[in-house]
């Protein structure tokens, strides 16, 4: 595996890994003491969940000073990005993190996560942010296993969204770097 960072060339390349995954589940985020923890409520009936690919000028992300993109590739199939920019509170937000069905569970998202530490390290961030769904429980389980805590939730963001969307709610998940806290 190798990842490049976005290129006009590759461009083409950007939302190929954005594949469908299973909602089995959620987290139910509480706030006590100021330290967030979760429980996690498995779904009787999973369904598949895929999101649009956002319309995005990518060219914007093509040597910024505070944004960039980074795709994975095995051999020349692309398995995987992440897009990340350096936001006003000094956290490198990763706006979007995808992996191909057939790649999940192999590396290829700690690789992309571990490419964003160092593109922050770079950019001189103290840490990774990111938000999720409370429903994307797989994704969650990801996050914690990295090293991600939750910072924040957000029962409100998607409630003008039709339905199954209106019923999400936004969790906020951070990574400070410091002894102890790297990939």
């Amino acid at each position: 595996m190798r990842i490049e960072e976005l290129s006009t060339e590759r461009m083409g390349d950007m939302n190929r890994a954005n594949e469908e995954f299973a909602v089995i589940g959620r987290i139910v985020p509480a706030l006590q003491n100021g330290v967030w923890t979760y429980t996690e409520e498995l779904f009787e009936r999973p369904w598949a969940k895929k999101y649009p690919a956002e319309e995005t000028d990518w060219h914007e992300y093509i040597g910024s000073a505070d944004k960039a993109a980074f795709i994975a590739y095995e051999g020349d199939d692309c398995i995987g990005q992440i897009v990340l920019r350096a936001d006003w509170n000094r956290y490198a937000f990763i706006e979007d993190i995808c992996v191909a069905q057939a790649m999940r569970g192999r590396g290829v998202g700690r690789a992309l996560i571990g490419k964003a530490q160092d593109w922050a390290h770079e950019h001189d961030l103290c840490g990774l942010a990111l938000e999720t769904q409370d429903n994307n429980l797989s994704a969650c389980r990801f996050y914690a296993a990295c090293g991600f805590k939750i910072g924040a939730v957000n029962t409100m963001l998607y409630r003008n969204f039709d339905r199954p969307y209106c019923d999400e709610t936004a969790v906020f998940w951070y990574r400070r770097f410091g002894k102890g806290e790297e990939i």
